[in-house]
């Protein structure tokens, strides 16, 4: 029963485990490295179908009337192009190739995308899932015109073009968040049953969630292995995530604090999409800097387990 009870509580932080541990068996033991070969790339492709029918069930649960676009959206993307900017800044100023690589492990993280997966989170703090979703497609629309204005000024050789990297964003935006969005309020018309039903599933996507987080995990565990960085580097790119965090998450919540939205703000800053964000890196920024997107998913998920240790103990989250 304690296990059981641990494994309720810290969800997010078993999943985390779960996938770390899974990703060194079957990459160290001899007699699995075929199977995790094979399997891994296959769960990999299964997280898009996951995220889709996570997003699905959550956006049942909101109406029409609530996607309504709030000051705050519009005030934390000022805040995202002014941390991307800084850092772009500080990179072009910097003399030496570690210091670039540090200045774009920052932007990684700053310009990411919130993570589709946040409206969950929110829902199970106790916040609006309806003004986190039209955050998100404000956010992501917002992301597909600075990642092309962005990039180039970071990384001169970055081969991207700006129409390239606005559809990239784009088409995630339509696959992942609008058809999903729609097809849970076209439910919401004709099958009210069933979404009665599937309110008193509460947890449905946020398990979703913790089974797509191990798979990440087992990403993330991949790339920070087989960087081939050591010694105070390696441990700036681990630091560094874990401020970028702390910032994010507290500049967020402070925001909508003064809107009566810090939960939603909170998670819409602090919580980043970091497979867009390794995959950016690798293909575009300095492939070492991966670290950094691979590190804060892991910051960013044990905030959350210890919000929602502290919301289901306490009942309120203190910050």
């Amino acid at each position: 029963m304690r296990i059981a009870k641990f494994i309720k509580d810290w969800t997010l932080l078993c999943a985390i485990g779960f996938g770390s541990i899974v990703y060194w068996v079957f990459t160290h033991v001899d007699v699995l490295v075929p199977f995790g070969d094979f399997a891994g790339p296959k769960l990999v492709a299964l997280l898009p179908v996951n995220l889709f029918v996570m997003l699905y069930v959550t956006f049942c649960k909101i109406r029409m009337d609530d996607l309504t676009p709030r000051k705050w959206h519009f005030i934390l993307q000022g805040i995202r192009t002014f941390l991307a900017a800084a850092s772009v800044i500080a990179a072009n100023l910097c003399t030496t190739s570690t210091g670039k690589l540090l200045w774009e492990s920052v932007f990684i993280c700053a310009i990411c995308p919130t993570a589709a997966a946040a409206p969950v989170i929110v829902e199970k703090l106790g916040g609006s899932i309806a003004s986190l979703t039209v955050y998100l497609l404000i956010a992501n629309c917002f992301t597909s015109v600075i990642i092309p204005l962005f990039f180039p000024l970071m990384e001169k050789s970055a081969d991207i073009t700006f129409v390239m990297a606005a559809w990239l964003v784009l088409k995630r935006v339509l696959t992942v968040l609008v058809v999903p969005l729609a097809l849970a309020l076209l439910t919401r018309k004709c099958l009210p049953d069933f979404i009665a039903w599937l309110k008193t599933k509460r947890n449905i996507a946020f398990y979703i969630w913790s089974f797509n987080l191990s798979i990440i995990m087992g990403l993330a565990m991949q790339h920070i292995v087989r960087a081939p960085v050591s010694g105070w580097v390696l441990v700036a790119l681990c630091v560094i995530p874990l401020l970028l965090a702390v910032v994010q998450f507290s500049v967020g919540k402070l925001v909508g604090h003064y809107y009566g939205d810090s939960i939603g703000a909170g998670q819409a800053l602090g919580q980043k999409n970091t497979v867009v964000g390794i995959w950016l890196t690798l293909s575009f920024l300095n492939p070492y800097a991966a670290i950094a997107p691979c590190v804060y998913v892991i910051w960013q998920n044990l905030i959350n387990a210890i919000q929602l240790y502290y919301k289901e103990k306490h009942g309120y989250l203190k910050w």
